[in-house]
């Protein structure tokens, strides 16, 4: 009987875990299960004392240079004692590991777990915690460059609707509203003349899901792997709108962005350019991971359909209805 080729498999957990307990020099006591899979794959491995987490990148979805560069910038950040999850050497100082799975190469690296618990309903506290932390990383990362995507509106807003338009036809009203929205947050960002130092390194994925409260309110934070170049307030412009949705409330919403901001302020200056700015910067990338959820459709996004769709660029609709950004 012929064998097929794939395009995504799941790897086995007890071979993937002796794999890990081999290069790592971990005791036979760790045990390795799959927490979820997705864009990428991730598993913990764990015995009674310590825990990691594994993520195995899929085939072709980042280079290995991307991944140096993913790793090299968490080194600097740990190097700076900032609170993140980073890679773990393995027992010949190696961080990436290569296998290969029947799709092709796939990349594994390990990284300590960031404890605690995800949070989905914030205290102003915790807004103030994300905010002072992120203001942290963009001390470090602002005027920097790493070899990996610029993230501007051709990438953000461009692309993302032509990978969109593969599944979606041109006269859908969501498309045209994307396409319309595109246009107009492109002109603003060219319009806005930020300083060199209100760029640099941006981690383009900070919301809860991404990183650990724990008892102690101390906020680890997680998941790099869409780290790139561009302007530091997509990062800001992303967790506020992810907020946005959360808190259903928008006194309770205003109040934690707030928080958030101050927390950002008290060790980062924030100008009224980067301000006035939140709204585009949420809604485009908000738009660019559309895309990608389109780029990825093969095997990450059962849901892309014309209803997904509606329910997502709605979404979008309100962010940029509650900010005016149509009649900016």
């Amino acid at each position: 009987m012929k064998t097929f080729p794939v395009i995504a498999s799941t790897l086995s957990e007890k071979y993937l875990g002796d794999f890990i307990i081999e290069k790592y020099n971990l005791n036979n006591n760790f045990k390795c299960k799959l927490f979820r899979t997705g864009v990428n794959h991730t598993y913990f491995i764990s015995d009674s004392n310590t825990k990691y987490v594994v993520r195995v990148y899929c085939h072709n979805w980042r280079s290995k240079n991307e991944i140096k560069e993913e790793l090299a910038l968490l080194q600097l950040l740990k190097k700076n004692n900032l609170s993140i999850s980073f890679p773990i050497s393995d027992k010949e100082d190696a961080l990436i590991q290569e296998i290969n799975a029947p799709e092709g190469i796939r990349y594994i690296v390990l990284f300590s777990f960031a404890s605690g618990e995800k949070k989905r309903f914030m205290t102003n506290e915790n807004c103030f915690t994300v905010g002072s932390l992120m203001a942290k990383i963009h001390n470090i990362t602002a005027n920097k460059k790493i070899d990996r995507v610029n993230y501007d509106a051709e990438i953000l807003l461009k692309k993302s609707y032509n990978h969109l338009n593969l599944f979606f036809k041109e006269d859908l009203s969501e498309m045209k509203l994307l396409k319309e929205i595109g246009e107009k947050i492109s002109e603003t960002f060219q319009e806005s003349n930020l300083e060199n130092n209100q760029k640099g390194v941006v981690h383009l994925d900070i919301w809860y899901d991404n990183f650990s409260v724990n008892a102690e309110d101390e906020i680890t934070v997680f998941d790099f792997d869409n780290c790139g170049n561009g302007l530091l307030v997509l990062d800001i412009g992303y967790f506020c709108k992810q907020l946005f949705f959360i808190e259903q409330d928008k006194n309770q919403y205003e109040l934690k962005v707030k928080n958030f901001l101050d927390g950002y302020r008290k060790f980062r200056e924030l100008s009224e350019t980067e301000i006035n700015l939140i709204p585009e910067a949420g809604a485009s990338v908000f738009i660019f991971y559309l895309g990608v959820q389109a780029q990825r459709f093969d095997w990450s996004n059962i849901f892309l359909t014309e209803n997904y769709l509606k329910m997502f660029v709605g979404r979008i609709k309100d962010w940029i209805d509650y900010y005016n950004v149509s009649k900016k």
